[in-house]
């Protein structure tokens, strides 16, 4: 019996406003995005190739705002990365950067590094230190990944950075509940601590809600086995909550495992609203108004 073909990723209809809060246009650029083509291709990447990194970024801010989306903030990894993430902050006027080293690369956290991120953190386009944070999960699997006590010095160092610097504490946090709730509890606190891609337990929910602290949820809170995601979307106050597509990877459903892009944030969008009992607009609308107040963008009216 021959294998049922998945849909093609297409956009969803037009949900305004929304901001996608974490996502990565050069990753997506490199795999492809940015054509003029959605989902996934297997000339894609040649394609992208043709493409100059600031003309995909365009694109893709095109068909984001065919989507509805008022304003993306992307991200790097690595040094490299977050080089491309501040380029594409000037690009085009409704994409801010955040601005950090991966807690996987935590090891290329040398001087050079630390006084490159204190410029950037200066930055008007960027408005947060991350993403930085913890990750267990590729200690046993990747032989690279710095020790959790590397990922620590590092972790607190950005910290320090974001409090210095007045901005959010954008955090990536995988299997490593226990020590990052430990070390957000002693350090200096930021003004805003965002946990993107939220993916822990309800019960780590609770304790960061308490704590006053963001939770951003990706596409992966679509995904039907995540019912605790949704529930901690449904508890979370109004101002503690926003959406992000966390592109090119972590693709909501019905388009799961294809290359995710900003515009397809809708789709989580409006599952979360559902869980909430909300009007898609609305739920759209609040996310906006937290994105903009967290990273400091002032009035939608104003926004370049």
């Amino acid at each position: 019996m021959a294998k049922k073909s998945r849909p093609k990723a297409t956009p969803p209809e037009k949900l305004y406003p929304l901001f996608d809060s974490h996502t990565h246009l050069y990753a997506a650029y490199r795999k492809g995005a940015g054509t003029g083509e959605t989902g996934a291709s297997d000339d894609a990447a040649q394609e992208a190739a043709e493409l100059t990194y600031e003309q995909a970024v365009r694109n893709l801010m095109e068909r984001a705002a065919g989507s509805g989306l008022a304003g993306v903030c992307t991200i790097g990894d690595g040094m490299d990365e977050t080089e491309r993430a501040l380029e594409a902050a000037y690009f085009h006027p409704r994409v801010w950067a955040a601005c950090a080293i991966h807690p996987t690369r935590a090891h290329e956290l040398d001087s050079a590094a630390r006084d490159r991120l204190q410029e950037m953190a200066q930055d008007p386009r960027c408005v947060a230190i991350g993403e930085t944070g913890l990750d267990a999960y590729w200690l046993d699997k990747d032989e690279s990944t710095p020790s959790m006590e590397v990922q620590e010095e590092a972790l607190r160092w950005h910290i320090d950075l974001a409090v210095s610097s007045g901005k959010p504490l954008m955090i990536h946090n995988r299997e490593a509940d226990a020590d990052l709730l430990r070390i957000l509890a002693d350090a200096p606190q930021p003004s805003n601590v965002i946990l993107h891609c939220f993916s822990s337990p309800l019960d780590v929910a609770k304790e960061a809600l308490d704590r006053g602290w963001i939770l951003s949820f990706a596409g992966n809170s679509t995904f039907k086995t995540n019912v605790e995601l949704r529930e901690a979307a449904r508890i979370a106050p109004a101002e503690q909550i926003l959406i992000e597509t966390d592109a090119p990877f972590m693709t909501p459903e019905p388009f799961r495992g294809q290359r995710n892009e900003p515009s397809y944030v809708g789709y989580t969008a409006r599952v979360l609203a559902d869980v909430r009992d909300m009007n898609a607009a609305a739920f759209g609308q609040q996310v906006t108004d937290n994105a903009l107040r967290i990273f400091g963008l002032g009035e939608l009216a104003e926004l370049g």
